[in-house]
């Protein structure tokens, strides 16, 4: 394979269309013909205020098109859109689909807004993003919490077993679904057909937030998508692991009318509650063509991925003290197109050399002490893999120092003691502690080591010393902390 393959022009000359994919996807054409008739001089009196013209905050807003008065009429009498979402929800084999411009957190949260009433329990699994925590706010659900299992040699989540979830609900027969994240952030996939298994033989649904899984399903080396697997819906985030426009996110799921579990009238009623009322036409479009690619080269595209990945970590395996998780993590199953490297046994920081790669122009998806994800896609060529896999040996050999055992991130470790409703404790009566105080008191605000944005504490949580420690031991290593009131950690914000 050459360099660029994989994403050269095969079908069309068009610079805007390469691969001639607008005749499968309505919105992207409409795209297409909005761009060129903006080319042409079209005179706009709608929104956005750029009106197409890059003279004033330059070309930052190139190609920026409103799906309002833009993509379709203000009143969306040509239909592009839900032509688009009708062709995604067969290409996923359900009845409904939405696309959203406001990434898998605006999905997320119309899923929690569709599944219950305020105070209705919902078994969830502890590794969420604070997308679903939040949108358990917003609709006023009670977690029942689940935990994945904890890989010891490398310190990273596998999977929530099916049978946490059957004994969850055996405790809480009244629960009105069960939420899970799969596949992890680091590319560890869990039995879904077994939790749907378990959810639908309490009689209610299984939500998938597979935000990292756009393309699975698309390749015979890779696990079946959440919906083929039984699952009642699923949020996938196109930006993510497919070539779509920041924000880009589908909502999926199967619903009543197709002998489903999930009240379609509830889901568009959840899903509006959070969109925007001016989506960007660029970002739904970009949606749509992906998943005319997925459907026509995904195939292909995805082999080529699945190649570059397997021969890079068999070149970082030779590297010492680099360890490269494949296949099997304990019960799960790993992402064949994820590339997850292990450095502790190098002795070298992770955050140092995420800092140094950046520092080279080399940037990576995540870092933590001993784990780096640098994020592949069927955008990649043979010349990305190499500069990464060149730049980061020789950061590594720069700072190889003496082994160290492997760190349980405290995003994986979370076992919270829940002391109140999320809902009810983001809405209390707070006050502001020094972090020596903090411990012992109860959690008003979300706080969450970013990436992967799992929450360490939450709203409603005991706060415990040991939580407080390693959430300052990651801001002394350089690592991130979103979301919290302060992000030094000097104080927090507690229940009063």
């Amino acid at each position: 394979m050459t360099t660029s393959d994989a994403v050269q022009p095969q079908h069309s000359s068009d610079p805007f269309d390469p691969l001639g994919l607008a005749a499968e996807a309505p919105l992207f054409a409409a795209w297409l013909r909005f761009v060129r008739a903006a080319e042409d001089g079209l005179t706009l009196f709608s929104i956005p205020g750029h009106k197409q013209r890059t003279g004033l905050t330059g070309a930052v807003v190139r190609g920026d098109v409103p799906l309002y008065a833009g993509l379709d009429t203000v009143q969306l009498s040509d239909g592009v859109l839900a032509r688009a979402e009708a062709l995604a929800a067969q290409t996923w084999g359900v009845d409904w689909c939405r696309f959203s411009g406001g990434g898998s957190t605006h999905a997320n949260q119309a899923a929690a807004l569709a599944i219950g009433e305020p105070g209705d329990e919902v078994i969830v699994s502890r590794t969420l993003h604070r997308s679903m925590l939040t949108g358990l706010i917003l609709a006023g659900l009670v977690p029942v919490w689940v935990h994945p299992e904890v890989d010891a040699a490398t310190g990273l989540p596998t999977c929530v077993p099916a049978q946490a979830v059957q004994q969850a609900l055996a405790a809480h027969p009244g629960a009105r679904a069960v939420l899970l994240g799969d596949p992890s952030y680091v590319g560890t996939t869990g039995d879904i057909a077994g939790h749907a298994a378990v959810a639908h033989a309490a009689g209610i649904p299984l939500v998938v937030d597979g935000a990292w899984a756009a393309h699975y399903g698309f390749h015979p080396d890779l696990p079946a998508h959440a919906l083929a697997q039984g699952a009642d819906a699923l949020v996938i985030s196109a930006h993510k692991t497919l070539p779509a426009m920041n924000q880009a996110a589908l909502l999926l799921a199967r619903t009543t009318r197709a002998g489903g579990l999930l009240d379609p009238d509830r889901l568009e009623t959840g899903f509006e509650a959070g969109h925007t009322t001016s989506p960007s036409g660029s970002v739904l479009a970009s949606i749509d063509a992906s998943r005319a690619l997925l459907e026509r080269e995904g195939a292909r595209l995805l082999g080529d991925l699945i190649g570059r990945v397997s021969a890079a970590r068999a070149r970082l395996a030779t590297i010492p003290g680099v360890e490269v998780p494949a296949g099997q993590l304990g019960p799960a199953l790993i992402d064949p197109a994820k590339l997850v490297v292990q450095v502790n046994g190098t002795g070298a920081s992770g955050l140092l050399l995420d800092r140094e790669l950046r520092s080279a122009g080399v940037s990576l998806e995540m870092a933590g002490r001993d784990t780096l994800i640098p994020l592949a896609t069927m955008a990649d060529d043979d010349a990305s893999f190499e500069r990464l896999l060149q730049m980061l040996g020789e950061v590594i050999e720069r700072h190889r120092g003496a082994p160290r055992a492997v760190e349980v991130a405290a995003s994986w470790q979370v076992r919270p003691d829940q002391r109140m409703p999320p809902r009810e404790a983001f809405f209390a009566r707070r006050t502001t502690v020094g972090a020596a105080q903090a411990a012992g008191r109860v959690s008003a605000e979300l706080v969450a080591p970013y990436p992967p944005g799992i929450p360490v504490l939450a709203p409603g949580e005991l706060i415990t010393a040991e939580a407080v420690a390693n959430l300052q031991l990651l801001r002394d290593e350089g690592g991130r902390i979103a979301y919290a009131n302060d992000p030094s950690l000097a104080t927090f914000q507690v229940v009063a």
